[in-house]
């Protein structure tokens, strides 16, 4: 609703379905942004296009289609009924970016006819996803309601990104996300702490601070990688042709790609740190602190505590 600010979009948006015999089309597997509201989440993509990232097995044994549009209608429909007023709505599931804008704009459209007052749409997508979309036709996409991106970039140095096999490079990040800063689109930017391993870790976080540091993201958020069972990653650390790092390594290139990073923005980690809180606003405000908390982990943490709770991990 207008006026209103983004924490209370939120806690407006935490509605949870409490009419029975609700049936929403959700396919395996499914992933939200936690950050964004909740309710309601609408599933437009299943599975990822890309489907290959050495650290990813999410969406290994889903295919990617396009959600049928009798569904998407019958789910908008669901939701009309049960929240007439909702202004924030979550397109899921991996990439639904990926859809063209003929594709798209539609489906925005038709959220719009169920949904009059829908204000805020927001989606998660590749940096790739962005290349069959001109600026214009992002433009128009915003004016339709999609307001938030997130992109899992998850580094900025082009030895890191071929070594995961993300598909694309340092140049498409920076072309890309300017082009969404010119759609007047806000986004988020991943970085995925320990990815390039020990071989590439000063050269990953100083890059990619580089890289985001050059863009105008409004969320830069960063996790800590575990090695899944399935990965690739894991496989090949295994043979010992990936040299996964320490805790202790983990966050000393954390404290480096802070310590580069230069862009203004909202800060969020999910790395395993006990007891302290690294997530906020005013990043740069807040930038001496992070780093002094940082170097207090890697001082006196309990290392092998943060080691068990990574390694009781299941999932992203």
């Amino acid at each position: 609703m207008p006026g209103t600010t983004r924490e209370d979009r939120w806690k407006i948006s935490f509605t949870r379905f409490e009419k029975e015999g609700i049936e929403m089309h959700f396919t395996d597997t499914v992933y939200r942004n936690p950050y964004w509201p909740t309710f309601p989440l609408l599933q437009i993509t299943q599975g990822c296009t890309h489907n290959s990232c050495k650290f990813c097995t999410m969406y290994r044994d889903v295919d990617f289609r396009m959600q049928p549009a009798e569904w998407i209608e019958e789910d908008l429909r669901e939701i009309a009924e049960m929240a007439p007023d909702a202004h924030t709505i979550q397109l899921l599931s991996a990439n639904p970016l990926v859809l063209s804008y003929d594709k798209m704009a539609p489906i925005l459209e038709k959220i719009r006819q169920y949904l009059p007052k829908m204000e805020y749409i927001y989606t998660a997508g590749r940096v790739s996803d962005l290349k069959n979309k001109t600026v214009g036709q992002l433009k128009s996409l915003k004016d339709l309601g999609m307001r938030e991106i997130s992109l899992g970039v998850e580094s900025g140095d082009d030895w890191t990104l071929d070594r995961i096999n993300k598909g694309y490079h340092a140049e498409d990040i920076l072309e890309q996300c300017h082009k969404l800063e010119e759609a007047g689109i806000e986004y988020w930017m991943t970085f995925l702490n320990g990815v390039a391993g020990k071989e590439h870790s000063q050269d990953h976080a100083v890059n990619s601070a580089k890289i985001f540091s050059a863009c105008r993201p409004m969320v830069v958020g960063t996790g800590g990688l575990t090695l899944f069972p399935g990965t690739p990653l894991l496989e090949e650390s295994k043979r010992g042709e990936f040299s996964p790092l320490s805790e202790k390594e983990m966050l000393v290139e954390l404290k480096t790609f802070v310590e580069h990073l230069t862009c203004d923005c909202s800060f969020i980690t999910h790395h395993t740190i006990s007891g302290t809180n690294l997530t906020g606003p005013d990043f740069l405000r807040r930038k001496d602190a992070i780093m002094a908390a940082l170097d207090h982990e890697i001082r006196h943490g309990d290392l092998d505590a943060l080691a068990m709770v990574r390694r009781n991990k299941r999932t992203l």
